[in-house]
C-alpha cells in the first residue's frame, strides 16, 4: 500500500472536481436519476459537509470522502471514492477509518450511509459490514428504494 495522507479538502483542485465527476457519471451509469444520491461540488462544499482528500506520496489524489452532518449525534457518509489506479490499494478503508475517527471525535451516536443494491457497488457494501455497519431503514430524507441499500454504525 502506497504511503497516503489524508486532508480536509475545499474541493477547488482540478484534480478533485475530475474525480468528483468522474463519480457523478459512474454512478449515473449504474443507477435510476431517481435512485442517484450524490452530491455535486456544490452541494459538497455546503456548511453541513466536511471533505477530505487522500493523497499517494507522489503526489496523485488517491480518493475523497465527506461526512454530512444529520444533526449533532449523527453523520452520514458521502462520496467515497477511490481514484483509478488505486483500488486494491487500501484507499477506501482508509478514507472509511478517517470518517469514522472523525465521527468519534465530534462526539456522534451514529453513522450511517447509502449505497447502491446492485452488482457494482457489492464491494462497497463488503467494505462497510467489515467495519461494523448493518443494514437499516431509510434514514433523514431518503425513503425505500429498490436501488438503494441503507447502512449505519453505532458509534457508542
Amino acid at each position: 500500500m502506497p504511503d497516503l495522507t489524508i486532508r480536509e479538502d475545499d474541493l477547488t483542485g482540478p484534480a478533485v472536481t475530475a474525480l468528483l465527476e468522474q463519480h457523478l457519471i459512474e454512478l449515473s451509469s449504474h443507477s435510476p436519476a431517481e435512485s442517484m444520491h450524490a452530491m455535486d461540488v456544490q452541494r459538497l462544499s455546503g456548511d453541513d459537509v466536511t471533505f477530505w482528500t487522500v493523497w499517494s506520496d507522489d503526489g496523485r489524489l488517491a480518493g475523497c470522502g465527506a461526512l454530512r452532518q444529520l444533526s449533532p449525534q449523527h453523520v452520514e457518509i458521502k462520496s467515497m471514492r477511490t481514484a483509478d489506479g488505486f483500488r486494491g490499494c487500501g484507499v477506501g478503508e482508509t478514507v472509511l477509518l478517517h470518517l469514522v475517527e472523525e465521527a468519534r471525535a465530534r462526539g456522534c451516536a451514529r453513522m450511517s450511509l447509502e449505497t447502491g443494491s446492485n452488482e457494482p457497488f457489492a464491494a462497497a457494501r463488503r467494505l462497510y459490514g467489515r467495519h461494523g455497519f448493518t443494514e437499516c431503514e431509510p434514514f433523514a430524507d431518503y425513503v425505500l428504494d429498490p436501488w438503494s441499500v441503507f447502512m449505519t454504525l453505532e458509534l457508542r
